[in-house]
């Protein structure tokens, strides 16, 4: 009896295509459903470190000081909370395996200082702070307005 399986297995296997690849020539598809590894567009992070407070193994590390981002893909278990959490979209899970290391080592992507855009976003702001201390002292002087007002409204009723 267990003759014929080992035959039918042997049989089976010689009609198929072989299980193995050829690894350096040859790459296996992407299962389906695999979570990848984590991805991150540096460009468009605004370094806020909800996705290091996250990290349930402290694999990603913020220094908004420096303008780095980094992680430590031997730590990384690939839960995906980062990527769930983060408000600026920036981090993704990219299908596929992560290409193989000698030897450990940590990812770190330093975010490029555009210093044109930096003098235009303090400029603009300078003026949105500007136009709010404006707005701000205009009410002030609208209330104390109204209060000289109320109150020379209510001498006058005292006095008839």
């Amino acid at each position: 009896m267990g003759s014929f399986k080992l035959g039918k297995m042997t049989l089976g296997s010689m009609l198929k295509e072989p299980e193995t690849v050829q690894y350096p020539t040859q790459k296996r598809a992407v299962p389906e459903g695999l979570k990848g590894h984590i991805v991150v567009a540096i460009d468009e992070c605004i370094l806020c470190g909800i996705c290091m407070k996250r990290c349930p193994t402290s694999a990603i590390t913020v220094d908004k000081g420096a303008s780095a981002w980094s992680i430590n893909r031997f730590r990384c278990i690939q839960c995906g909370f980062c990527v769930r959490e983060c408000p600026s979209h920036c981090l993704t899970m990219e299908p596929g395996y992560a290409s193989p290391a000698t030897k450990k080592s940590v990812d770190t992507f330093e975010k490029p200082l555009d210093p044109a855009a930096g003098e235009v976003d303090k400029e603009a702001k300078e003026a949105e702070k500007a136009a709010r201390v404006k707005a701000a002292l205009e009410a002030k002087a609208a209330r104390d307005a109204q209060k000289a007002a109320d109150a020379a409204a209510g001498k006058a009723t005292g006095d008839a």
